[in-house]
């Protein structure tokens, strides 16, 4: 597993792309697995800080009792509508919860909900950015594992 900052100096390229990505949209979506194995798909939001990518939840929501279950994950970037779409994002891996209150204050800030919330930091296995290719006639995708590399994919 990986962190942001190990993925970003693993892959400087296409983490550039994916933090553009994560960043253009604060609406991300989130998959999880419930208790029978089926998935889940669920809203969120996620923050670059220190180096690390953390999703926050409210108090007892599934998707956090999902990941404090079974910790895999799947994150999707927020897309555009065409014709204006030039890509997205998606990212895999593990969610590890953060109980410890000062560091969950350093990395919530002022935007942390009144009451009890959870913060989950995402350990990274899988981490991929789709576009156009040049013509727009198919699409590039590029995959990066912590044991391949980054690796170049076309669809046409």
């Amino acid at each position: 597993m990986a962190s942001f900052s190990s993925f970003e100096r693993a892959a400087p390229d296409l983490a550039g792309e994916v933090r553009r990505r994560l960043e253009a949209h604060v609406h991300q979506t989130l998959a999880t697995l419930r208790a029978d194995g089926a998935p889940r798909i669920s809203g969120t939001e996620s923050k670059l800080a220190d180096g690390e990518l953390w999703i926050g939840s409210m108090w007892q929501a599934r998707k956090a009792r999902d990941l404090q279950r079974d910790p895999r994950f799947a994150l999707h970037t927020g897309s555009d509508d065409p014709p204006q779409w030039t890509g997205d994002a998606k990212l895999a891996g593990r969610a590890e919860e953060v109980i410890d209150p000062d560091r969950k204050a350093a990395v919530i800030g002022d935007s942390a909900p009144p009451g009890p919330s959870h913060l989950f930091r995402l350990d990274l296995r899988e981490v991929s950015a789709l576009r156009l290719d040049a013509e727009g006639a198919g699409l590039e995708i590029d995959v990066w594992t912590p044991e391949r590399g980054v690796r170049r994919l076309e669809r046409r």
